[in-house]
């Protein structure tokens, strides 16, 4: 573990509660623990993924049970599109471990800023163009292509998986509210695989992932409650203003 100040704490304590949101208003929220231990820690990058993917854990069993207990998981179609996007995770995930092992803190940031700015863009292109390929359910060869990229790319920087799997299912004709519960349901064995496998290399600093983990949780519990009673147009595009403002500093950082 490592020493860190209050005003620190309670920093990534608040950007947790900012995560969650995001994780189960729009998707790409997952991604701000990750962003805030890797800015504010000195943990290595395999620290970082790892003590950020065990909050996971928790957030998409919260996610699950909401979106199951409002409706979406009851849907046959969704539950399809979850099966497949969790089956794929658990080929990708495992091969993301590996390659952040191999990643200096320079990549890494590099890594995570390039993935920022894709899942910033793609935020924008299925704000901008809704249901492109005029589908209501994309075909399982696409679901578990996108489960298998995005359990890659979440082993590698440690977030659950709406980052990515949100836009992708939304721009590929699922409605937002089946793909945040779909991408809910992948979270919980991204995360539970990644812990796994982080764990077996010691890269999981516990009080930090208590620090950020637990405010998240009751920032999944608000931002569920914000995708079904409030238009969140302007917490995308504010989700992807600071995704934009912090990806060069990302890069650089280190």
């Amino acid at each position: 573990m490592i020493d860190i100040s209050v005003p620190v704490a309670v920093l990534l304590g608040l950007i947790g509660i900012a995560g969650g949101i995001g994780i189960t208003a729009v998707g790409p929220g997952g991604v701000l623990p990750t962003i805030g231990l890797f800015a504010l820690t000195d943990l290595s990058p395999s620290a970082v993924a790892g003590t950020a993917i065990v909050t996971h854990v928790a957030t998409g069993l919260v996610g699950t049970a909401a979106y199951h207990r409002s409706g979406q998981l009851q849907r046959p179609a969704t539950r399809r599109t979850a099966g497949w996007l969790a089956g794929a995770a658990l080929l990708g995930t495992p091969a993301g471990i590996m390659i952040n092992s191999a990643l200096s803190p320079r990549w890494f940031g590099v890594v995570l800023a390039v993935l920022i700015i894709a899942a910033a863009v793609l935020v924008l292109v299925r704000q901008l163009r809704r249901n492109p390929f005029g589908v209501r359910h994309p075909p399982v060869p696409l679901v578990a292509a996108i489960g298998l990229l995005v359990g890659v790319a979440a082993g590698v920087i440690g977030i659950g998986g709406p980052m990515l799997t949100v836009p992708l299912l939304v721009a590929a004709g699922t409605d937002i509210l089946e793909a945040l519960a779909a991408a809910q349901v992948q979270s919980v064995i991204i995360s539970g695989v990644g812990t796994i496998g982080y764990l077996a290399q010691g890269a999981v600093d516990w009080r930090l992932a208590g620090i950020v983990g637990i405010p998240e949780l009751i920032g999944v519990l608000i931002g569920w409650r914000i995708a079904h009673a409030l238009p969140t147009k302007v917490l995308r595009y504010a989700l992807v203003i600071m995704m934009l403002g912090l990806a060069p500093y990302l890069a650089f950082a280190h």
